[in-house]
C-alpha cells in the first residue's frame, strides 16, 4: 500500500512539473493560490494585497534537485525594499531597493529536497521537522522587506554540473525554521554567485553518529556528485554521549571517518568544522572552553587524513571576545518575556544564535572557506572581508522577521 501510495505521488509530481513546462516565470499578479492541482502559487500566508508590505510567499512543487530561480523585484507604482530567502528561510537577497518604476532581477540557486531516499529507503525526519518547508514536495520562495516587491518568479533547472556544498551538522548549522532562531548554514547562500548551490542537510540535536543513523548522511550522499563538496560541523551534541566506545577520539572519530571515506569514494571533498563557541565567559572577559577534546581531535583528524579543517571554535572565540560579555548576548537568543507570542519567559540562550549572530558567524566560515578550501572562494558573489575581531555593528543590523515564530528552543545545547 506504501508503494502504491509514494507513486501516485510521484506521478502527481511528474504531471504537475510537465504541466507546468519548466522552466517557468510565474507572474505574481495573476498567480491563484497553492493547491496540488495546479502545484504552483502563494502559500503559507493569505494572498499579498496590493500595496501591503506583508511578507508573502510563492511554491512550485518540483522534484529533489538544485533550480536556479529568477526574481524580478520592483514596481510600477511604488519604491520597495526587498528581501528574498527561499525553503526555511535561507537568505539570498539582502535589502534591495528599487525606486519606483525600476526593476531588478536576481538570480540564485536553491536546493529542494525530500525525505524520500529510495523506494524502501527514507530519512528519519523528527516530529518537529515534518512540518518544515525544507522537507515537503515544495520549492518556496519568501518575499519580505521593508516594502516587499516582486513581479515574478521564474523557476528552472539548474545546470547539473553546478557544484554542491552539502552542509552536516546540528543546530548551529540548520535551517532555522522560525525566528528568532537562527544558524549560519542559512545565511551564507547569500553570499555566493549562481555557479554554486548550497544543500543545508544539518538538523537540531545531531551528533555525528546520530546523523548517520537517520540517513541523513545516506540522503546527501544520494545526491552528492564528483567535484561538490561535504562540510562537517559536529561536536556539541557527541561530547554529551557517554559509555563504552564514546568519545573525541573513540565513535566520534570514527563516525568522521565514515563521512571522509563515503564523501572520498564518490568523488567529493570533504571539509571539517570546528564546533562554535558557546557564550561562556570567564571573570576576565575570556571565552571558556566547553567543547572539551572534541575540536583538538578535529584538528588531528583533519591532519592525518589530508582534509581541509575550517576552525570555526577558534573564529568563534575572537568574535564573541570582541562583542564583550554584554554586546555578545544581542548575538544569541536573548529576549525579554514578551519579545515574540507566546513567550511567557525570558530568552536566554547561549548556544543558539539570532539572525545577527548566525550572519556574523557565516561570515567567519568564509573567511574560513577562503584559507582552507580556496577554490570555492571563486565562487562567491559577495566577498566580506570579514574580520571577527571587529564584527559589524549590531546596530546597523537590519532583519525583517518572517510571520512565523517559536519558543520551543532547539534541540541539542
Amino acid at each position: 500500500m506504501k508503494t502504491t501510495l509514494l507513486s501516485l505521488l510521484l506521478l502527481a509530481t511528474a504531471v504537475s512539473i510537465e504541466a507546468q513546462n519548466l522552466p517557468q516565470t510565474f507572474q505574481l499578479a495573476d498567480a491563484p493560490r497553492y493547491s496540488e492541482k495546479t502545484g504552483y502559487g502563494f502559500d503559507r500566508v493569505d494572498t499579498p494585497k496590493k500595496n501591503s508590505n506583508d511578507p508573502f510567499y510563492f511554491s512550485v512543487r518540483v522534484p529533489d534537485g538544485n533550480y536556479r530561480v529568477t526574481v524580478r523585484l520592483g514596481s510600477k507604482k511604488q519604491a520597495g525594499n526587498t528581501t528574498v530567502r527561499a525553503e526555511s528561510r535561507r537568505l539570498f537577497v539582502e535589502n534591495l531597493p528599487t525606486k519606483k518604476g525600476e526593476f531588478v532581477e536576481e538570480t540564485f540557486i536553491v536546493n529542494k529536497r525530500s525525505p524520500r531516499i529510495s523506494a524502501k529507503e527514507s530519512v528519519k525526519v523528527k516530529d518537529r521537522e515534518k512540518s518544515k518547508l525544507d522537507w515537503d514536495d515544495r520549492l518556496t520562495i519568501e518575499i519580505n522587506g521593508d516594502a516587499p516587491v516582486c513581479e515574478s518568479i521564474r523557476v528552472e533547472a539548474a545546470d547539473p554540473a553546478t557544484p554542491t556544498i552539502f552542509l552536516c551538522g546540528n543546530s548551529t548549522v540548520v535551517d532555522q525554521e522560525n525566528e528568532p532562531w537562527a544558524s549560519w548554514g542559512q545565511m551564507i547562500p547569500h553570499f555566493f554567485g549562481t555557479d554554486v548551490c548550497i544543500a543545508n542537510y544539518a538538523e537540531s540535536g545531531e551528533s555525528a553518529n546520530t546523523f548517520i543513523g537517520a540517513k541523513r548522511l545516506a540522503k546527501a550522499l544520494s545526491q552528492i556528485k564528483k567535484g561538490d563538496y561535504l562540510f562537517m560541523e559536529f561536536g556539541h551534541n557527541d561530547q554529551k554521549q557517554k559509555g563504552p566506545g564514546k568519545g573525541a577520539y573513540y565513535s566520534f572519530m570514527t563516525s568522521l571517518k565514515t563521512f571522509i571515506d563515503e564523501a572520498r569514494a564518490r568523488g567529493a571533498h570533504p571539509v571539517l568544522v570546528t564546533p562554535t563557541q558557546r557564550r561562556s565567559f570567564d571573570a576576565n572577559g575570556h571565552i571558556r572552553d566547553t567543547h572539551e577534546d572534541y575540536p583538538e581531535a578535529m584538528r588531528w583528524l583533519a591532519a592525518k587524513e589530508n582534509v581541509p579543517l575550517i576552525d570555526l571554535n577558534e573564529m568563534t572565540r575572537t568574535l564573541y571576545e570582541a562583542l564583550g560579555p554584554d554586546t555578545s548576548k544581542r548575538a544569541f537568543v536573548h529576549y525579554p518575556a514578551g519579545t515574540y507570542p507566546g513567550q511567557t519567559r525570558n530568552f536566554a540562550d547561549n548556544t543558539h544564535f539570532n539572525p545577527y549572530g548566525a550572519y556574523q558567524i557565516a561570515q567567519c566560515v568564509i573567511e574560513g572557506m577562503k584559507k582552507a578550501v580556496p577554490e570555492l572562494a571563486k565562487h562567491l558573489k559577495i566577498d566580506p572581508a570579514y574580520n571577527p575581531a571587529h564584527p559589524d555593528d549590531v546596530n546597523t543590523f537590519h532583519w525583517n522577521d518572517s510571520p512565523f515564530t517559536e519558543i520551543e528552543k532547539p534541540d541539542g545545547n
